[in-house]
């Protein structure tokens, strides 16, 4: 007989950004810990089939998993808080692909000609999307995105509510996110919000097991009873999501709460307490470093920093490793065209991260050459790379009119540019390089490790991808020969060429671009090692190098 899946669906109310995704992936980590085999859903109330062509001031970065599934940002959160779980197209969907599905199979005549209707046809798809995501885990921790009430959220809302019946009350928990403010003038917490929100998710027949409070400060035993007297459950199920100095704060408050004993208990699980001592000791080293180092990091979308959230964490596990506070300096690459370096003085490394279109090149390009020319560390990631390319072939290997096919259609030197397979093909979309994909890297240069293996210790990895365009193998002898040294390549048959990977220069303390996306695997407890190494460099610049003592 199958083991009955456990399924935790967590909601939020009041208003956006609460948390959710955080609280979800806490959620996750903490049951992880206890031995249990967890996975982890998404599910975006939007129409988009998935957020790939989303700007990233409307809905952040763009997190891609190993099958090449570009998903919400908060699948960068589950992953980096979970250890063991692993996340497939199953693990986020959206409404645009539950109706898709839905509408296929009308057009297949699956319905047998009946009235297709959102009821039961769409959250009965809902719901065979969430089970087939399951799998072989044991729990599973659903996030419905978007606020209890939003009207695109209703199918989500009724098919959560639906599987309470079905799977059995016992098997599934309802967790509510809600906000709980404290009021300066009157000096006092105000619950009438979290009323409100649960007021609405009881009117569509969905009764929370358990609130989850953010709030700037820990709720009190009297107002948690308030909230539970007024919300149908008792106050031992009332927990503070208080403010925290870093989200890797955020599980070890829920778990002084007692928050995965209550949750555990209330599905019946039987399990140890979670062992969190190496957590507590990487949250440790992050409140209480031994270095400070400035990253300057040159981009178009500075004003929206979500738009950089994997590599801001990155930096965060890179800088844990090295016992080190990163403070990141967001530089507006517009800026830096208009011949404004200021920004870029005053940071021990320089960090270009990877992007789509025109606006803002050529202040990157110009931050490249000065971390080259400089001996600032550099770190130029998918296009941060190629721009990296493109500035070496113009100041160094006497291409004056070296780019990119992306900015220079028909450019005679174009030192990036499409495969030769996919020159001509009008539906660009067909045309990127998504997920994960191997490298081949180069151990040795003229008797000496390369940076690349230095950070790896091996010569064959797997790391994720999210581009279009590629540096040439026409320029590329060329390149090598000015002293660009390329150590990493993909010779995967199936591609049919030798692609660049990682390139850097050997007489520079430390300068590496990859086209691909490290930042995707970086997790707290395992740092990406090219971050590791890339802080460790930024660590030894000389620039503005802080010993601290006593920091809080």
């Amino acid at each position: 007989m199958a083991k009955q899946k456990k399924y935790i669906f967590v909601t939020g109310g009041v208003l956006s950004s609460i948390g959710k995704g955080i609280t979800a992936a806490s959620l996750g980590m903490l049951l992880e810990q206890r031995g249990i085999k967890v996975t982890m859903v998404k599910m975006d109330p939007y129409l988009n089939l998935d957020p790939g062509t989303m700007s990233p001031f409307q809905h952040g970065e763009v997190f891609v998993l190993d099958d090449g599934t570009e998903t919400d940002l908060d699948l960068g959160h589950y992953q980096r808080f979970t250890q063991h779980a692993k996340f497939t197209r199953k693990n986020s969907f959206t409404a645009g692909r539950v109706y898709e599905a839905v509408l296929k199979k009308e057009r297949a005549g699956e319905y047998l000609g009946k009235t297709v209707q959102v009821i039961p046809h769409v959250t009965d798809q809902i719901k065979e999307n969430i089970r087939a995501a399951v799998e072989d885990a044991d729990l599973a921790i659903i996030e419905v995105g978007g606020t209890v009430g939003d009207i695109e959220g209703l199918p989500f809302f009724e098919a959560i509510r639906q599987m309470k019946h079905q799977e059995g009350a016992e098997n599934v928990l309802f967790a509510h996110l809600t906000l709980v403010p404290y009021i300066a003038t009157a000096g006092e917490l105000k619950t009438k919000p979290t009323q409100h929100s649960v007021k609405e998710l009881r009117e569509i027949g969905i009764q929370p097991d358990v609130l989850i409070c953010r709030t700037d400060r820990v709720i009190d035993k009297e107002v948690k009873e308030k909230i539970g007297l007024f919300c149908n459950l008792s106050a031992d199920c009332v927990f503070s999501a208080r403010d925290a100095d870093s989200i890797y704060d955020v599980p070890l408050f829920f778990s002084e709460e007692g928050l995965d004993d209550r949750i555990a208990e209330k599905l019946g699980i039987w399990t140890g307490r979670p062992d969190l001592s190496k957590w507590k000791a990487m949250v440790d080293v992050i409140h209480h470093p031994k270095h400070e180092v400035k990253i300057g990091i040159v981009g178009k979308y500075t004003d929206w920093r979500d738009a950089y959230k994997s590599i801001s964490e990155s930096l965060i596990h890179g800088g844990a490793a090295n016992s080190t506070r990163v403070i990141p300096v967001y530089i507006d690459s517009e800026e830096l065209e208009k011949g404004n370096l200021s920004a870029i003085q005053d940071v021990n490394g320089i960090l270009v991260p990877g992007g789509f279109g025109e606006r803002g090149i050529e202040g990157k390009i110009k931050a490249i050459e000065y971390a080259r020319t400089e001996n600032i560390p550099f770190f130029g990631i998918c296009l941060g790379m190629q721009l990296a390319v493109v500035e070496f072939a113009r100041n160094v290997a006497g291409l004056d009119h070296a780019n990119s096919a992306e900015f220079k259609p028909g450019g005679d030197q174009n030192v990036i540019d499409l495969m030769e397979s996919q020159k001509g093909v009008t539906d660009l979309g067909g045309t990127m390089r998504l997920g994960a994909y191997s490298c081949q890297v180069l151990q040795k240069f003229n008797g000496k490790p390369t940076h690349a293996f230095l950070a790896y210790q091996k010569e064959k990895i797997s790391e994720r991808h999210r581009h279009r365009f590629e540096v040439s193998n026409q320029f590329r002898s060329r390149l090598e020969e000015s002293g660009l040294l390329v150590s990493g390549k993909n010779t995967d048959a199936a591609q049919g060429i030798e692609l660049v990977e990682m390139i850097e220069l050997p007489n520079h303390p430390w300068f590496l671009g990859c086209q691909f996306h490290p930042e995707l695997l970086s997790r707290p407890l395992d740092p990406h090692p090219l971050f590791v190494q890339f802080i460790k460099a930024s660590l030894s610049s000389g620039k503005a190098q802080t010993k601290l003592k006593g920091i809080k």
